[in-house]
């Protein structure tokens, strides 16, 4: 068994030197990033000039493509276009517009290197990452690579750097047979996610600490090498959460609902996440936040009758009108709705919700399924909830001389216990559940068969409410300052702290 386990500590240690040795060389090839945003490889191609020369300037097209994409993120409103002397004009090509290019072009990357005037963020650059700690790698896709590292002194954050491995990279390096154009290109996903972190700042969406990725000065040289800097958080995973407590559900579609409504009025407009999927969310300290923003869309949908504005999911689709200015009406935030319906709220909301909101939940369930609601109703629909479920509102049907079936002994823990288990539980090993008081706690332990006691911790959930500890017998009490022990009657114990 020992050699066993010293070959498992080998083998971790050697995986621990694999990964930073990865990282490391990622994030030395970032550092040497170039100021030039067209600046291509010197690799020469098989076959003649011409077809250079076609797949140069489909490259080309395609970076610029890119950019248009991220202009017009940049630009808050006309005065600010002015003071950037930026345009989202867009058109037929002529040397006018070629030349503004290079110079929209010049002003996009001072603002990805240097934050935008707005929204400043944390001055974390490339020196920030020197002596840092590979952890381990939280994931990678067709496009990017996610990093948890420690920096030097000891915060962790996670790292996201273009995927050279990934299909993205692949397939363009194939179509262009130029790997550094390419890297540019690919990474206009983490630079249009710099931007957007920069623009669509809350308490809902991941913190951008900040990136590396040289700047206008030409400092380090090699172009395309992006590496965006984020806090780090904790991957969503929905079968756990499954398991969970019916309050810790209810808080991830809450923290769901409130980013869905910064999002329909945020300083970009009404925005829309395309790529909707709980793999695009973590958790910091319990709160939901998005982490994945590069598939995020501010554009509008043109139309010209209501049959062009159509939402199409895998067993419903939904019409909404086309606007007299030509625009779907709502479109982003329709789509946002029950994305959030569909993979949160069935899930999440209605399974042991407490009997005096069912009612509440199930209208949320009604009106977000069947797109009756804009997402101002589902907001103060779910903040009633909140409300009603911190104070205790919605148990007062609960009679109150409940709790008179209960000896109370305050000041007192217990010792001994005889625990059972129940679902949902804050703990594997009894039966652990969030209260509002002492009468909530009386209703549950005497609808357990196997309830005689209760024990109130003094912890407390997000919510305020109490934790209750519930098990069917204990052999004696002992001192606790902020405990209470309520037993029932019937079954009280002898009450010595021996």
């Amino acid at each position: 068994m020992a050699g066993m386990g010293n070959s498992l500590r080998a083998a971790a240690l050697l995986s621990f030197v694999v990964l930073s040795i990865l990282v490391s060389l990622l994030i030395s090839s970032v550092q040497q990033f170039g100021a030039r945003i067209y600046h291509f490889s010197n690799a020469t191609l098989a076959g003649d000039e011409g077809e250079f020369a076609s797949l140069r300037g489909a490259l080309i097209y395609q970076l610029n493509e890119r950019r248009r994409e991220i202009i017009p993120l940049l630009l808050p409103n006309d005065e600010e276009d002015g003071e950037n002397g930026l345009s989202v004009e867009t058109g037929h090509s002529t040397q006018h517009d070629q030349a503004l290019e290079t110079s929209l072009d010049y002003s996009l990357w001072s603002e990805i290197a240097h934050g935008s005037r707005k929204a400043h963020m944390d001055e974390m650059d490339c020196d920030s990452l020197v002596d840092m700690q590979a952890v381990e790698v939280l994931g990678s896709g067709y496009t990017k690579l996610v990093v948890k590292v420690n920096l030097a002194g000891g915060q962790p954050v996670a790292l996201k750097l273009v995927n050279e491995q990934g299909i993205d990279m692949g397939k363009c390096v194939k179509d262009f047979k130029d790997p550094q154009g390419c890297r540019e290109l690919v990474s206009y996903k983490l630079k249009k996610e710099i931007v957007l972190l920069q623009r669509l700042q809350h308490p809902n969406v991941i913190k951008l600490k900040g990136h590396c990725a040289g700047d206008s000065g030409g400092r380090g040289g090699e172009g395309g090498r992006v590496t965006v800097i984020l806090e780090q958080g904790n991957p969503l995973q929905m079968i756990q959460l499954l398991q969970s407590p019916w309050e810790d559900r209810f808080r991830v579609c809450l923290d769901l609902v409130r980013l869905l409504h910064f999002l329909s009025q945020s300083p970009l407009g009404s925005v829309a996440l395309l790529d909707f999927q709980p793999r695009q969310f973590v958790t910091v300290s319990g709160k939901l936040k998005l982490t994945d923003l590069d598939d995020a869309s501010a554009e509008e949908t043109p139309c010209q009758t209501d049959a062009d504005c159509t939402l199409q999911f895998p067993h419903r689709n939904f019409t909404l009108p086309c606007s007299a200015r030509g625009v779907c009406e709502g479109l982003s935030e329709k789509r946002n709705i029950y994305n959030a319906y569909r993979y949160f709220f069935t899930y999440l909301l209605p399974h042991q919700a407490p009997p005096g909101l069912t009612h509440l939940v199930d209208h949320i369930m009604n009106s977000t399924g069947e797109l009756k609601a804009d997402i101002n109703q589902t907001l103060e629909a779910f903040e009633h909830i909140l409300l009603l479920y911190k104070s205790g509102l919605h148990l007062d049907n609960l009679p109150p001389s409940i709790i008179k079936d209960y000896t109370v002994m305050r000041g007192m823990g217990t010792s001994g216990n005889a625990e059972y288990r129940c679902w949902p539980s804050y703990s594997q090993q009894g039966c652990v559940l969030s209260v509002h008081s002492a009468r909530e706690a009386a209703f549950i332990c005497n609808s357990h068969s196997q309830c005689n006691s209760f024990t109130l911790t003094g912890q407390r959930t997000w919510t305020g409410r109490l934790l209750a500890s519930f098990r069917s017998s204990f052999s004696h009490l002992v001192p606790d300052g902020t405990s209470e022990v309520y037993v029932k009657k019937t079954k009280a114990p002898d009450t010595s702290t021996a």
